[in-house]
């Protein structure tokens, strides 16, 4: 609920009485915040009613859902003896309304949502060897392994492109070793072990085309609500690495896509992060730094965050110093690690000279929470005991018909539900096919318009080539069992030389090569090679990220044909 354009969600209350309201001003949710407390204490309930609000003022929510009851904001709750009960006491009968919010359902397995992916090429080094639980030689092997595809211009888009760079450099470790490092074939092995491990749990459908646009995360109904994005991370949860890796890399993603805005009226986007103790749990130092690089500085682009956990404990000091909206359901302490976190949790807020905070989190029945908001000068308020409103959509879990209904109806699935294949690393590097990557385009099942509140216009569709790149095999030049290296010997020729002279010195290379049989086919390929380069810088400065693919094949096929048609001469 709102009340003049705050976050209504608690009441200020003694246990008998209630009194003030208890309010998250919008301006100040992007200075963060967590919403901490023992399992069965209401933590999901605070959630909903925090997310419903940020909706209710048109900012979009993104969530995940581990334990499958939280899709249930997508339709209206139910009427009761037990919620008239609770209306009358929170004195909220004329106007409260039963309703459902606006969604977007996502699962990475597909089971329970619109699929959501993302490239190996966009996750990172450090990031994919968090998923596979590497140790710190071989992240540092993987750190190579993304730089020598970099610097070939090779797309790491799913994880046979991953397994097969791998396999590749390993092979070629003699050609790499001066300008990169010895790659052991050993390691290289145990790398793709552990990738294949992976795919045997599914986690391989992560990783692939379309990747999700972090942009479309920022879309707004036509009634001007903002949408809830709802990760369905029931499975997902069982692999912790996966589920913290990828909730940082859409942190990551929000901070490098959104431009700085410093302090605005309302965020543009809020992330809730539930079961933000796998976040921290066994994470490198850098992987440390980085998180809290992120949080301190993501503030400034709009975006608020916050951390869902069962004890403040959970949350490293250098990131709980940036949290500024607070609240904290009970906590039980039986053993001594338990009275520490207690005795941290209750100094974390501001003393309230009415109750002792230590004691009254102890004695916090379900729905109650020591809450500490930020004031409009963004200082925290005192403690105060609270009382937290119901949601106005349904508490528990949906059916699976209401689940489809929102899948069906969102303008997400129609975009991302059906995976494509382009070329890439594993197709140029075995021979193997492929197919280009299909125009982007977002159509709305029910032919609604919904906003975008990012301030950054989506990717817009790419016309397509009329005749489709072909899949060129640029590391076999003539010798089968044994592969040169890719050409970049000859494209930094071909980039010495006048347009004229290039079809003539690639030949001449090509004809030595193969004979003249041979020769149009390889000057394509390398033609290929350099045009796709070209097209990918062209592409992402044009597009963003999302462009690299796209211009790489029109880059491609313009370079085939070109030097193709300079081997005539």
């Amino acid at each position: 609920m709102t009340d003049n354009g705050m976050i209504y969600f608690a009441r200020k209350g003694d246990g008998e009485t209630l009194s003030d309201r208890i309010c998250m001003r919008p301006d100040k949710a992007n200075r963060h915040g967590f919403i901490c407390g023992a399992t069965g204490t209401g933590k999901s309930v605070t959630l909903k009613v925090l997310a419903e609000g940020f909706s209710e003022i048109g900012v979009p929510v993104f969530m995940s859902d581990v334990k499958g009851d939280m899709a249930g904001i997508a339709v209206p709750g139910e009427d009761s003896e037990n919620m008239q009960k609770r209306l009358d006491r929170f004195e909220i009968r004329d106007s409260f309304a039963y309703r459902g919010f606006p969604v977007s359902v996502f699962d990475i397995y597909a089971q329970k949502g619109t699929p959501l992916r993302t490239t190996v090429s966009e996750m990172g080094p450090q990031l994919f060897s968090q998923v596979l639980d590497l140790n710190d030689t071989q992240t540092e092997l993987m750190q190579v392994i993304f730089k020598i595809a970099d610097d070939l211009g090779l797309m790491l888009i799913d994880t046979k492109d991953m397994k097969a760079m791998i396999q590749y450099a390993a092979d070629h470790s003699d050609e790499y070793k001066m300008d990169y490092g010895n790659i052991p074939q050993q390691s290289a092995a145990t790398i793709i072990r552990a990738i294949v491990a992976m795919e045997a749990e599914g986690a391989d459908m992560f990783f692939g085309e379309p990747a999700i646009d972090i942009r479309d995360f920022f879309l707004t109904a036509p009634d001007g609500r903002g949408i809830i994005n709802i990760l369905d991370a029931e499975t997902l949860i069982n692999r912790p690495r996966l589920y913290s890796a990828f909730m940082l890399y859409l942190l990551s993603e929000l901070f490098e896509v959104l431009p700085e805005v410093g302090d605005p009226e309302k965020p543009k986007i809020v992330f809730f992060f539930d079961e933000a103790h796998l976040l921290f749990k066994n994470a490198s130092k850098s992987l440390l730094e980085k998180i809290e690089q992120v949080v301190k500085l993501i503030r400034s682009k709009g975006v608020s965050v916050f951390f869902v956990t069962q004890s403040p404990g959970d949350i490293p000091g250098a990131v709980m110093s940036q949290l500024g909206n607070k609240i904290e359901h009970g906590l039980h302490a039986y053993t001594p690690a338990e009275q520490k976190a207690l005795n941290a949790a209750a100094d974390a807020f501001r003393e309230n000279p009415a109750f002792d905070t230590k004691e009254l989190m102890q004695n916090l029945g379900t729905g109650e929470a020591v809450v500490s908001m930020l004031d409009e000068k963004g200082a925290p308020e005192m403690a105060e005991h609270a009382f937290v409103l119901p949601p106005q959509s349904r508490m528990g879990a949906i059916t699976d018909e209401e689940r489809q209904t929102a899948i069906s109806n969102s303008p997400m699935d129609a975009k991302y539900r059906d995976m494509v294949d382009n070329v890439s690393a594993y197709e140029l590097i075995t021979g193997k096919g492929g197919q280009a990557a299909p125009a982007e385009t977002v159509t709305a099942p029910d032919g609604q318009v919904y906003g975008n509140t990012s301030g950054i216009p989506a990717a817009q569709p790419a016309e397509q080539p009329a005749e489709q790149p072909e899949v060129s095999i640029d590391f076999e030049v003539g010798n089968e069992e044994e592969p040169a290296a890719p050409k970049k010997k000859t494209k930094r020729k071909a980039a010495a030389q006048t347009e004229e002279d290039d079809g003539t010195a690639i030949g001449n290379m090509a004809d030595n090569l193969l004979g003249k049989s041979g020769t149009r086919q390889v000057v394509r390929s390398t033609g290929g090679t350099i045009g796709r380069e070209i097209g990918k810088t062209i592409g992402e400065a044009v597009l963003g990220k999302k462009g690299r693919t796209i211009g790489g094949n029109i880059g491609s096929s313009i370079g085939r044909n070109l030097f193709g048609t300079l081997t005539k001469r």
